[in-house]
């Protein structure tokens, strides 16, 4: 008698599934879109190539001392345009928060109205104000004709410094809002008063949401700055405008000045990312990686790569 015998293994597994093969979707719009975008920055650059514009003149003038002393005018009204804008706008910002009725509505005329009107508007009204004050007088400590007084430098810090602290106490009422009311009667109860309950507690948390839109602020105070050329002060604008005047090339030397605001938005845009990174460390577990690190990375782990794995057999 013949016994069949199974001589199939034991141990084999049984056959499972056999394994998806995943088919990356192609997304053709995304191609097309890019072949468009390239084509359009190719035209645009063209047609500027095929102009009438003297682009030698550019780097010619690009260092000139009058461009240079517009830069440091630039940098300097905007320095202290901010520092008047955000100093005003802490006040105001707490001023509205006030539970005295008075205060409350200075503040918000005080926004309504600087807020309502263009700054151009406004620089114009503040170098025509002689008009309404023939003289200034402090008493013995100054007095003057309004004329001499209102100098087209004081004239574009007032009207730069008092329009921000309009939109700058908007910015802070936003930031102190944004911290949790628990954490001010958290700190009464502890026996701390209100004025040191804000500088303690509340403004170093409402940081985080005042810094992002303040560093806005600045960049787009530093372009804002071109409108006081209006008011006869020099800075990069009005001095690239002379230069354009006497050399015979205004485009280029609008091309000039776009230039230098770019450079200049450029760096304290890296600034303000850093300064955000910095007020964002108790908000988030881990921060992201800044663009030194991202690049560091990609170094070591293309250099790890081309490193030969194993020795030799």
């Amino acid at each position: 008698m013949t016994v069949d015998i199974d001589k199939t293994p034991a141990d084999t597994p049984p056959a499972g599934p056999e394994a998806i093969k995943a088919i990356p979707v192609r997304h053709y719009g995304r191609y097309v879109s890019a072949v468009v975008a390239i084509a359009l920055l190719v035209g645009v650059v063209y047609a500027f190539s095929q102009g009438k514009i003297n682009w030698g003149a550019i780097p010619d003038y690009f260092f000139d001392d009058r461009i240079v002393r517009g830069v440091g005018q630039t940098l300097l009204l905007t320095v202290l345009s901010m520092v008047i804008g955000i100093s005003g706008g802490i006040t105001l910002a707490v001023m509205r928060l006030s539970k005295n009725p008075v205060t409350s509505s200075v503040a918000w005329f005080y926004i309504w109205f600087f807020r309502g009107t263009p700054v151009l508007v406004q620089l114009f009204v503040w170098f025509n104000l002689g008009l309404v004050f023939e003289y200034i007088n402090l008493g013995p400590f100054y007095k003057d004709e309004w004329s001499d007084f209102m100098t087209p430098f004081l004239t574009a810090l007032l009207g730069l410094g008092l329009n921000e602290a309009a939109y700058m106490a908007e910015i802070c009422r936003a930031g102190l809002l944004s911290v949790d009311e628990g954490q001010t009667e958290a700190s009464h109860a502890l026996g701390m008063s209100h004025g040191k309950t804000l500088r303690r507690i509340i403004i170093p948390q409402a940081m985080r949401v005042i810094v992002p839109p303040t560093g806005n602020e600045v960049i787009n105070m530093l372009k804002t700055t071109s409108l006081v050329s209006a008011v006869q002060f020099y800075e990069l604008f009005r001095y690239a405008q002379d230069i354009g005047q006497t050399s015979g090339s205004p485009v280029e030397m609008y091309f000039l000045a776009a230039a230098w605001y770019l450079l200049m938005t450029s760096i304290l845009s890296v600034g303000q990312y850093y300064i955000e990174r910095y007020y964002a460390r108790g908000s988030s577990r881990s921060l992201p990686a800044t663009p030194f690190q991202k690049i560091r990375a990609n170094v070591l782990s293309l250099s790890s790569r081309s490193k030969p794995k194993g020795g030799t057999a």
